[in-house]
C-alpha cells in the first residue's frame, strides 16, 4: 500500500524537489501550501511574497501531477509566532521565530491537518536526516541528524520537535547538497530551479524589523551608552571552567548575562527603542566618531537604555556559560536526558551555521547550565541553544 506523504510546499526550489523524490518513490504525495501572513507593508524585500510563492508551488504540483492545496494559518501564525516575537523583544530578548515556526506551525498545525487527510507522513525541504532505532524494550526511537549538506544543515530550526513529531517528519533531501538540488530542478524544468533562497522570517521574508516591531512597541527615544573595554565588570571572567564544573555558585555567575549602569560610560548616542537591539548587533546604531565599529553589549528595556562597546572583540560580547531554566529545557532524545547533579559533554550551538562547540551541561537544581571550552560570542536570552552528540540533536533550550 502507498504511503500517503503530505509535503509542505513553500514555493522554493527545495520543497520542490522533495514533493519530486517521494513522487518517484512511489508515494501518494499531495502538496499543501500554508499562508501564514497577509499583511506586506512591513516586508522590504519581494523575494518571498505569499502570492508569488503560492502559485509557484501549485505549477510544480501540476508539473509533478500530484494533488495541490492552500490553508490559511495567518490566524494561528500571529497568535503563536508574531504575538511571541512582540513579547520578547517588548522584554528586551532576542527570540527566534523559525524554531517556533517549525515546532508551532509546520509540525503542529500543519502535521495535525495533514492527518487528518489521512496522511502517514509530512515532509519538508529541510536539510535534514532522521533515523530509527529500537531500545531493549522494543520501543522505536527517532534520531535527528545533521543535513549531508554542512553548509546547509537546517537540524537546529528543527531543536524544538520531539519523538512523536519526528515519528511522523521525512526529510527527501536530508541527503543531497544543495547544488544537487538545484541541478534536479533544472532537468525537471521546475519553476522553482533558480530561485534564491527565502530570508527573513518564516513565512514573511525581509521585513524592517523596527517597523515590525512599531505595530505594537511604540518608538522611545533613550541614550546609547558605551562601555571601555576595561570597565570592571568583566572581572568575574577570572571564574574558571575548573572552578564551575564544581561549583554550582560559580555556575550561576558564569552563566549571569553582564549588568551594567549607566555611571560605567559616556553617552554617544541616541536610539529609538532599546527593544529594538540585540546583543551582538552593529547596524542602525547611527553612531560615528568611536575609533572601532559599536557593538551592542545589552540592552536595558526598562531604563531604554542601549549600551555598546568598540570591536567585535570587546568583553562584553563574550561569555563563558549560559543557563536554561527547568520550564525550557527539551530533550529530544528524552533517554538522555539529565537529572540534578548529573553532566554530560556534548556540541552546542547558540545560533543557525554556527559552528559546534565542545560544552559541558550540568543539571542543576535551577536548571541546566551550559559552560563553554571557550568564551561565546553575542549570548542572548530568548535565543535557542541546542546541544549534538556529533551528527546528532540530542536536546535544546529557550536561553535565559
Amino acid at each position: 500500500m502507498k504511503k500517503r506523504v503530505v509535503v509542505g510546499m513553500s514555493g522554493g526550489v527545495d520543497s520542490s524537489v522533495a514533493a519530486h523524490l517521494l513522487v518517484e518513490q512511489g508515494c501518494e504525495v499531495i502538496g499543501l501550501f500554508m499562508k501564514n501572513w497577509h499583511d506586506d507593508s512591513v516586508v522590504i524585500s519581494r523575494e518571498c511574497p505569499w502570492v508569488e510563492d503560492s502559485q509557484d508551488a501549485l505549477i510544480v504540483a501540476q508539473k509533478l501531477g500530484i494533488p495541490f492545496q492552500t490553508i490559511d494559518l495567518s490566524k494561528e501564525y500571529k497568535e503563536r509566532i508574531v504575538d511571541y516575537m512582540f513579547r520578547e523583544y517588548g522584554q528586551g530578548r532576542t527570540p527566534n521565530p523559525d524554531v517556533l515556526c517549525n515546532r508551532e506551525i509546520k509540525f503542529d498545525i500543519f502535521l495535525k491537518t495533514a492527518l487528518r487527510l489521512g496522511a502517514d507522513f509530512v515532509a519538508t525541504g529541510h536539510y535534514c536526516r532522521k533515523s530509527e532505532s529500537t531500545d531493549s524494550a522494543g520501543n522505536k526511537m527517532y534520531h535527528l541528524l545533521a543535513g549531508k549538506d554542512q553548509n546547509k544543515d537546517q537540524s537546529y530550526f528543527l531543536c524544538q520537535l520531539n519523538q512523536e513529531q519526528l515519528s511522523k517528519a521525512l526529510f527527501p533531501i536530508g541527503n543531497m547538497e544543495k547544488s544537487e538540488v538545484r541541478q534536479i530542478a533544472r532537468d525537471l524544468d521546475l519553476v522553482t530551479a533558480e530561485k534564491k533562497d527565502s530570508q527573513g522570517l518564516c513565512f514573511i521574508g525581509k521585513v524592517r524589523l523596527p517597523e515590525f516591531l512599531q505595530q505594537k512597541l511604540l518608538p522611545k527615544k533613550g541614550r546609547i551608552i558605551e562601555i571601555p573595554k576595561e570597565a570592571s565588570v568583566f572581572e568575574r571572567q577570572l571564574v574558571t571552567t575548573s572552578d564551575a564544573e564544581t561549583n554550582t555558585d560559580s555556575l550561576a555567575e558564569l552563566a549571569a548575562p553582564y549588568s551594567y549602569h549607566p555611571t560605567l560610560g559616556k553617552v554617544v548616542g541616541e536610539h529609538q527603542g532599546a527593544h529594538y537591539f540585540t546583543i551582538g548587533q552593529r547596524k542602525g546604531l547611527n553612531v560615528g566618531g568611536s575609533p572601532e565599529p559599536l557593538f551592542v553589549l545589552a540592552t536595558d528595556t526598562i531604563e531604554n537604555v542601549v549600551y555598546v562597546g568598540q570591536s567585535d572583540q570587546h568583553p562584553g560580547l563574550y561569555r563563558l556559560a549560559l543557563l536554561v531554566t527547568n520550564g525550557e529545557i527539551h530533550w529530544l532524545r528524552e533517554d538522555l536526558q539529565l537529572e540534578v547533579g548529573e553532566e554530560a559533554r556534548y556540541q552546542a550551538r547558540i545560533r543557525y551555521r554556527q559552528p559546534l562547540e565542545e560544552a559541558t551541561l550540568h543539571q542543576t537544581p535551577e536548571g541546566l547550565h551550559i559552560v563553554f571550552d571557550r568564551p561565546q560570542k553575542s549570548i542572548a536570552a530568548g535565543q535557542f541553544v541546542a546541544w549534538y552528540s556529533g551528527e546528532e540533536l540530542i536536546g535544546s533550550g529557550v536561553i535565559s
